[in-house]
């Protein structure tokens, strides 16, 4: 058994699964791979991972993404020390698990560890030379953001350091925390929150982890290399799915109460009713 699991979650995700797999593949540290799909089309693209050793393969309808990752990690081994929730269209570099493990071991209160994410295009097939993420943090009036997306790579934050949440593209946490957040998930064995379908998982998941005293650290030394399929301009993003990120902030203000829900009940209104 190795020391790392990775949970991966599928969802009509074969044009960007076989680099995934294939960059964790490459790395020094070497992992267990559960791949969970939730609802694809067609699932005959995970058919080369069923023999292979150290990968499993869970299939659901679409049941949702934090339904479908509590249902990865509730596969993982107690005896596992780490887990890496990693999306499908996120492709690690060389030795970036060597140095998550370099940077979680270094002090025992890290909790999660993000990664510098950079921006790529599966179509053409290279970088695109721009951020995605160094860490999500928050604007004065409650709109949660990843860092630096979309701005071109001239080397910004290049230093370690705490933030108030990290993008779930690349969420490597320790298990001990884990095991403690299920427990106050009404003992269901739950990391992340099953009420969100989709979008705002991973920064309700960081707000529990923070309020619990853990550090949430963003390494710079971290590449990984993000699609992020929806990352257009707004009109081009199906309603439903500009929806159900409204509604997802709505929730995580319901659940985590603070003046911020202003914000979360103008944009849900806009989006509902706006539709902007």
């Amino acid at each position: 058994m190795n020391t790392v699991a990775v949970i991966i979650v599928t969802h009509n995700s074969q044009d960007v699964l076989p680099r995934c797999v294939d960059a964790l593949s490459q790395q020094t540290v070497p992992a267990d791979i559960i791949l969970v799909d939730a609802g694809s089309k067609d699932t005959a693209y995970l058919n080369d991972y069923l023999n292979k050793a150290n990968i499993q393969v869970l299939l659901n309808d679409n049941i949702g993404f934090s339904r479908a990752n509590n249902q990865g990690y509730q596969a993982v081994s107690q005896a596992v020390k780490y887990i890496l929730f990693l999306n499908p269209d996120a492709f690690l570099t060389k030795n970036a698990l060597r140095n998550t493990l370099h940077c979680i071991e270094n002090d025992k209160r890290i909790g999660c560890v993000g990664g510098r994410l950079l921006g790529f295009d599966n179509t053409s097939n290279r970088p695109t030379g721009r951020i995605d993420s160094t860490g999500v943090l928050r604007k004065w009036y409650g709109r949660w953001y990843d860092r630096s997306q979309g701005e071109k790579d001239t080397g910004q934050h290049r230093m370690q350091e705490d933030v108030p949440a990290l993008c779930g593209a690349f969420l490597f946490c320790r298990q001990a925390l884990l095991t403690e957040l299920a427990q106050g998930m009404n003992n269901k064995n739950n990391v992340f929150d099953p009420d969100f379908f989709l979008y705002k998982e991973d920064i309700e998941l960081c707000l529990r982890i923070r309020k619990l005293g853990w550090r949430l650290v963003y390494n710079p030394s971290i590449q990984v290399y993000h699609c992020r399929g929806w990352q257009k301009k707004r009109q081009q993003v199906p309603y439903q799915q500009r929806l159900t990120a409204a509604r997802s902030e709505l929730i995580l203000y319901t659940k985590h109460p603070s003046l911020y829900i202003l914000w979360a009940v103008f944009k849900y209104l806009l989006v509902r009713w706006g539709k902007i």
